[in-house]
């Protein structure tokens, strides 16, 4: 209800802005107008953000029950419910962080105790608050690249392999790319060459790729704007593999990878490393599906050491004011 109000007024605000801007850009209310919307929009803002704070771990909780509930018992399936037990741990110690203090009282060494239980809570609220914000700043740009405008007119198409159902079956993850791969298909002015890639797992009767054709085939898709790659295990060498079969062709090489949307970020990157330029295309995933495959993605990035450097160097930054701060109390 208060964020219904600010928002309002906010909005309220904005709009005056924007007449008495167009009515006259030189007169000095707009000064006082423009303050106004942005101090009430802050304020709105800040309330959401505090709201949305308090929600998201209950949201990520519930959600690792669903995917272990509806997807297995695995350890990637339960990433999400961590997450959201990580994250309302850290906003409690954030929370005794600062009231301690408030219990201080005419014995000093209880307060040095009370101080140093403080500063060591605020320690880890900063530190899941620090890592939070990473995995945020990683989400809003997979996001970005799925909401960027597209070129068309691609030459080939990859299509990333994901596990077959009782070693014969598309799966929904895998049918949901193939089906996005035909869009981009239909909607090219030339339709492009389309490249299932995948190989034969251990406990499949059929390689991904062939399972793919097949699909794409039932779906209408001409054999011959078909070529398989059948031999690759993971995604770094769907990629190398089908980069291979496009090099070995004399036409032009305009590409890009279809994936599913989580996935599209890691894919582009390993695009880089093998020099393949291309444009990546997302395919639909299921929203209970999203965080826990986002996690996934997030951790398997930064379980690159160069990334890891980075990460832990920003935490460090991050924490010195906090590390000076203890230090000076001693």
């Amino acid at each position: 209800m208060l964020n219904a109000v600010y928002s309002s007024i906010a909005l309220f605000f904005w709009l005056v802005f924007i007449i008495s801007f167009n009515m006259d850009r030189s007169r000095y209310r707009n000064c006082y107008f423009l303050f106004a919307a942005l101090l009430t929009s802050t304020i709105a803002l800040t309330f959401i953000a505090v709201i949305g704070l308090l929600i998201v771990p209950i949201f990520l909780i519930c959600n690792g029950i669903i995917m272990f509930r509806r997807e297995g018992h695995s350890l990637s399936n339960l990433l999400s419910l961590f997450l959201g037990i990580g994250i309302g741990f850290g906003e409690l110690a954030t929370f005794f962080g600062i009231i301690l203090p408030e219990f201080a009282g005419p014995n000093p060494e209880a307060d040095d105790i009370l101080l140093s239980a403080s500063i060591i809570s605020i320690f880890i609220g900063a530190s899941v608050f620090y890592f939070s914000a990473s995995f945020v700043v990683f989400m809003l740009y997979c996001v970005f690249l799925q909401v960027i405008p597209k070129k068309r007119d691609f030459d080939y198409v990859i299509i990333h392999g994901a596990g077959l159902l009782k070693g014969d079956r598309i799966s929904k993850l895998l049918s949901d790319r193939l089906d996005k791969a035909i869009d981009v298909y239909h909607k090219d002015p030339t339709p492009p060459v389309l490249i299932p890639s995948g190989g034969k797992g251990s406990d499949e009767k059929l390689s991904e790729a062939e399972a793919m054709e097949k699909y794409l085939l039932e779906k209408g898709i001409p054999a011959d704007k078909i070529i398989r790659e059948d031999k690759s295990a993971t995604t770094f060498e769907n990629l190398r593999n089908s980069k291979a079969i496009i090099d070995s062709r004399a036409d032009n090489k305009y590409t890009a990878l279809v994936t599913s949307n989580y996935h599209v970020y890691r894919a582009l990157r390993y695009c880089r490393k093998i020099g393949l330029k291309c444009t990546g295309i997302g395919s639909h995933v299921a929203l209970y599906y999203w965080p826990s495959a986002l996690i996934r993605e997030f951790i398997a990035v930064h379980a690159e050491k160069k990334h890891l450097i980075y990460l832990i160097v920003g935490w460090i930054l991050f924490m010195l004011p906090l590390f000076l701060f203890y230090f000076s109390s001693l």
